[in-house]
């Protein structure tokens, strides 16, 4: 579905990325770890159009899509939950979901996406015409992922969803990723909680430097004594 070929990106003259290949299949699960400052952010944001490549290809469905203006990438099935959320916190709930959903074919079937989307995250049926800005965070957060999913993507971004969140919350933000795949969407999740991530996920990406240092099944990578010590402290 997804195959990014020898990426690369540069801010001015400074190189964020370089030569990092990955794929994602239809219906797949993958993360991608690393620590701080690593690109992590950068390598979603390219993937989503929102920062140019410098180098490499971008394919999605075999189509080149790495040359397309920012606001097609939605178009092509892409859509972002980013980091921080960047909601309009002084719209309502529900405008801010109806918002993932202005491209036609989206558009067209926006309530019942809507109706999924609250199956999903039942706390917000009470909280739609509430200004976004006044929800706790874990509501925040399940507002900017039901934005994207808004757009029926095939493929969902989404980077550091548990940042700044509870424990408890964090645990039901992951269940909820867990069912969005389940039914078919494609996921990669970029995420600081290591375990829990690639928990979740089939398969794995450690992104260090800028480079992609490890790859492979997520479960076996856990495993390695050099990603224990680095992620988990052990």
């Amino acid at each position: 579905m997804l195959e990014i070929k020898n990426l690369g990106v540069n801010y001015g003259a400074a190189p964020a990325l370089w030569d990092v290949s990955l794929r994602v299949a239809a219906g797949e699960l993958v993360c991608v770890v690393g620590p701080n400052g690593a690109g992590k952010t950068t390598l979603v944001n390219a993937i989503a159009g929102v920062h140019r490549a410098s180098l490499g290809s971008i394919y999605l469905n075999a189509r080149d899509i790495t040359q397309l203006p920012a606001h097609r990438f939605c178009e092509a099935g892409i859509a972002i939950v980013p980091e921080g959320r960047r909601l309009f916190t002084g719209m309502t709930v529900l405008e801010n979901l109806e918002l993932g959903s202005f491209i036609a074919p989206a558009k067209a079937q926006r309530q019942a996406t809507l109706s999924k989307v609250l199956t999903l995250f039942p706390a917000l049926k009470i909280k739609l015409h509430t200004a976004a800005g006044l929800l706790s965070g874990g509501q925040q957060q399940m507002v900017a992922i039901g934005r994207a999913l808004m757009a029926k993507p095939k493929l969902l971004l989404l980077d550091e969803p548990s940042l700044g969140l509870a424990p408890a919350i964090v645990q039901d933000m992951f269940r909820a990723i867990e069912k969005i795949n389940a039914e078919g969407t494609a996921v990669l999740l970029i995420e600081q909680n290591v375990a829990m991530a690639m928990a979740i996920a089939k398969r794995a990406y450690v992104l260090e430097e800028g480079r992609i240092a490890l790859e492979g099944e997520a479960r076996e990578l856990l495993t390695r004594p050099e990603v224990r010590k680095a992620y988990l402290g052990v």
